[in-house]
């Protein structure tokens, strides 16, 4: 396990959760001075069972064409958002204030551990003048199905 900070090894057996700008996070000794240590809730003496409750269950929602995406983020991402922030002459730190990030996030994606979410991406995209997502085409299974079959 990492310290969500900066990356240094935490040890498992004994996370440290700390409150720091209002994200708890798993950090490592010296970070955990940067916010208000968590402690665990207590644990409950005993739990009340209730017996003539059911359990619930969840169904699963049938595949819908919808729940593909319709953009994906390019492969070299990284490299690109480095070449586009170097090519304007920013620093880490200016690019993370430009986009209201921290500077161990932009950090993290340079070095390729973080993949950006949708938002941080379009708010890449439109900071540095770049294109991060790509177009992904819809794939006709009926057409797709038929070249497999055999006659």
């Amino acid at each position: 396990m990492e310290c969500e900070i900066c990356g240094k090894p935490v040890p498992e057996n004994n996370p440290i959760k700390a409150k720091i700008e209002g994200s708890v996070m798993v950090v490592c000794k010296e970070c955990s001075k940067l916010g208000k240590i968590q402690k665990a809730p207590p644990k409950p003496k005993y739990v009340k069972q209730n017996k003539t409750k059911r359990p619930t269950t969840t169904r699963n929602k049938p595949y819908s064409r919808n729940d593909e995406p319709s953009e994906e983020l390019i492969e070299d991402f990284n490299v690109e958002v480095r070449k586009a922030r170097e090519a304007k002459n920013w620093s880490r730190e200016v690019l993370g204030k430009k986009i209201n990030e921290r500077v161990s996030v932009i950090n993290r994606i340079e070095a390729g551990k973080m993949t950006p979410d949708t938002k941080l991406t379009r708010k890449l995209e439109n900071t540095l003048g770049i294109t991060l997502l790509e177009k992904v085409d819809k794939i006709d299974l009926n057409q797709f199905m038929s070249y497999f079959t055999y006659t």
